[in-house]
C-alpha cells in the first residue's frame, strides 16, 4: 500500500486520542474544580490497577523502578488509553454509535475505579462523566469532516504541515481540508487548556496546604544530642542523618495527598471508652517529643535503599491512646490515611514503652507533604507497613481477629519487626580499587535492640570485626568502617550484623515478603 494510503488510513485513529486528550483534560479541570484531584481517570484507574494488584507483583515494580515506579504505572496506562481511543477514532467515521458505546464502556470502567477508591461517593464519578461527554462531543465534532475526507486518504502529513503535495486518489475539496484540520486544532487546544487550568488549580491548592509557613514550639522532651563520633567521615558513606530531599518514599498514592493542617482532624475511637478529635491545633499544644528514629520499608532487599534515619518531632502516641481509655480486648490500631490506605499495628508494641509517636516534624521542619504532613505515625522496630501511616486522620482500636488492614489483606505479615541488616556502601558494588589498604564501611540497623557488633569478610575468609561508629541509641542504625588489604583480582565482601539481644543475621537469602528480607549483602569488587 502506498505510503499515503497507509498514513490516511490512521487519520481517524489520531482524532481519537486527540478526543482522549480532551476527555482527560476536562475531568482534570472537573476533578480540581470539585477538590478531587485524585478522581480523575487516570489516576483513579491507575489506583485501582495498585489495589488489585498481588503483592509480588508490586514488590517486583519497587525492585524494579524504585521511586519511578509510579511513574512507569502512570506511562502504561496513558499508552493504554491512546491505543484504545485509536481504535474508537478509527470506528467513529463508520460506525459512530460503536464508538459512542466503546466510550461508554472506558467512562464505566474509570467510574467504577474512582468508586472503588475508600471514602468515595457520587461526586468522584463527575470528572469522568464530564470526560467522557467531552470526547464524545470531539468525535461527532469531527466525524462528518472525516467522512468527507475518507476516499482522499488524508495523511498525517497533512495535519502536521498543511498543505503538502500527495497523490490523492480522490482530490478533496481544499475547504474540507482545512475545515477538518481546524477542528482537530480546536480539539488539541481545548485538551491542552482544560488540562493545564485542572494541574495549575491542583497545584495552588496544594501549595496552600503544605506546612513551610509553620512555626513549630519547642519540644517539651527534646532528643539527647548526638555524641561525638555518631556518622563516619568516609567518602561515599551516606551521613548519619538522611535529609528530608533524600529520604526514602515507597507508598501507594499516585498523588501526593494535600491536606491543610487547619482542616486536618485526627480520630480515635473503636474499642475505647472515650473517643477522641484532635485538631492540628491542638496537637501543637501538648507537650511534644523529639526523638531519632530509622525507618526501614519492608519492601527493602538486603542492602537496599529503602533505610533512612531522621529526628522526628511529635506527641506521645502511647498516652494519647490512654487518653481515651483503651478497653479490654484490644490488640491492634488500624490506622487509616487521607487517601484511604490502612496500616495495623500491634498495640503491645505502641504501649510497651518505647518512643511511638504522631509525628508533625521532621530534621527540625514540618512534615513535608511526601512524608506525612499534617501528621504520621511512627513506630520505632516495626517495618512500615505496619507502623508508619502517613498523612493519618483516623486510629482505631480493634482486634487482629475481626479486621485486617490493606497489606495484611494482600499476604504479608501482621506484624512485622524489623530484622536485623547491615550493608556494604563503601566500596560500591562492581567498583575498582588500588591495591592495599581500602576501606570498606556500611551501616547496620536493628531498631528498638540496636546493633552490637558488625563482622566482614572477603572471599569466603574468616569473618572480622568492623570498627563501631557511636551508638545514639537502639533506634537508631549504626555505621561502621574496616581496613582491608586488598591485593590484585576479583573479590566478594560480606558483611552480617549482630544485634544487641545476641541475634546474628542469618546466611539465607529469603524475599522481602512476607515479613522482611534476610541474608548477607555482598560486593564483588576488582582490585586493581
Amino acid at each position: 500500500m502506498p505510503a499515503g494510503r497507509m498514513l490516511g488510513a490512521g487519520v481517524p485513529g489520531v482524532f481519537g486520542v486527540l478526543a482522549a486528550a480532551l476527555a482527560l483534560g476536562l475531568a482534570e479541570l472537573t476533578a480540581a474544580l470539585a477538590g478531587r484531584p485524585q478522581a480523575g481517570p487516570l489516576l483513579a484507574v491507575g489506583s485501582a490497577v495498585i489495589d488489585a494488584s498481588p503483592a509480588w507483583l508490586k514488590d517486583f515494580a519497587i525492585r524494579a523502578f524504585g521511586s519511578a515506579d509510579k511513574p512507569v504505572l502512570l506511562l502504561t496506562l496513558a499508552a493504554v488509553i491512546a491505543a484504545a481511543s485509536a481504535a474508537v477514532g478509527t470506528a467513529a467515521p463508520r460506525r459512530p454509535r460503536l464508538a459512542i458505546a466503546a466510550l461508554a464502556g472506558l467512562a464505566a470502567i474509570a467510574g467504577a475505579a474512582a468508586l472503588s477508591r475508600p471514602g468515595t461517593g457520587p461526586i468522584d464519578v463527575l470528572p469522568v462523566a464530564v470526560g467522557a461527554e467531552g470526547s464524545s462531543f470531539a468525535l461527532l465534532y469531527t466525524r462528518r469532516r472525516l467522512r468527507s475526507t475518507r476516499e482522499g486518504r488524508i495523511t498525517l502529513g497533512d495535519l502536521v504541515c498543511y498543505g503538502h503535495p500527495v497523490q490523492l486518489p480522490a482530490p478533496v475539496p481544499a475547504a474540507d481540508r482545512r475545515a477538518l484540520l481546524t477542528r482537530g486544532a480546536v480539539v488539541l487546544g481545548a485538551a491542552v487548556l482544560t488540562g493545564g487550568a485542572g494541574r495549575a488549580i491542583t497545584s495552588a491548592r496544594q501549595a496552600s496546604a503544605d506546612g513551610h509557613a509553620l512555626v513549630l514550639p519547642p519540644p517539651a522532651d527534646p532528643a539527647r544530642p548526638l555524641p561525638p563520633g555518631v556518622g563516619l567521615r568516609v567518602p561515599g558513606l551516606g551521613p548519619f542523618t538522611t535529609s528530608n530531599d533524600a529520604f526514602y518514599r515507597v507508598d501507594t498514592a499516585l498523588i501526593v495527598p494535600r491536606v491543610p493542617h487547619q482542616e486536618w482532624t485526627l480520630r480515635i475511637h473503636g474499642l475505647v471508652d472515650r473517643p477522641v478529635e484532635l485538631s492540628f491545633a491542638e496537637v501543637l499544644a501538648r507537650p511534644l517529643t523529639e526523638r531519632d528514629i530509622t525507618l526501614t520499608c519492608v519492601s527493602n532487599e538486603v542492602g537496599g535503599p529503602y533505610a533512612g534515619n531522621a529526628r522526628w518531632l511529635g506527641i506521645d502516641l502511647a498516652a494519647l491512646l490512654r487518653e481515651a481509655g483503651i478497653q479490654a480486648g484490644a490488640d491492634q490500631v488500624l490506622s487509616r490515611s487521607a487517601d484511604g490506605w490502612t496500616a495495623s499495628t500491634a498495640l503491645e508494641s505502641v504501649l510497651d514503652g518505647r518512643d511511638a509517636l504522631l509525628a508533625i516534624a521532621m530534621n527540625g521542619a514540618p512534615l513535608p507533604p511526601a512524608h506525612g504532613f499534617p501528621a504520621r505515625t511512627i513506630v520505632p522496630g516495626l517495618y512500615g507497613y505496619v507502623s508508619a501511616t502517613k498523612w493519618v486522620t483516623d486510629l482505631k482500636l480493634t482486634r487482629f481477629a475481626d479486621e485486617r488492614a490493606y497489606w495484611t489483606r494482600r499476604g504479608w505479615a501482621e506484624r512485622a519487626p524489623i530484622k536485623t541488616a547491615s550493608r556494604i556502601e563503601v566500596p560500591k558494588p562492581f567498583a575498582e580499587v588500588p591495591a592495599g589498604p581500602v576501606t570498606v564501611a556500611g551501616t547496620a540497623w536493628a531498631q528498638h535492640r540496636g546493633i552490637a557488633a558488625v563482622e566482614v569478610r572477603v572471599d569466603d575468609g574468616p569473618w572480622r570485626p568492623a570498627d563501631l561508629a557511636a551508638s545514639a541509641g537502639p533506634d537508631t542504625w549504626r555505621q561502621w568502617h574496616t581496613t582491608w588489604q586488598a591485593t590484585p583480582g576479583q573479590h566478594r565482601l560480606q558483611v552480617r550484623a549482630t544485634d544487641a539481644g545476641g541475634h546474628t543475621q542469618p546466611a539465607e537469602r529469603m524475599p522481602p515478603i512476607p515479613d522482611g528480607a534476610t541474608g548477607w549483602h555482598t560486593v564483588l569488587v576488582t582490585v586493581t
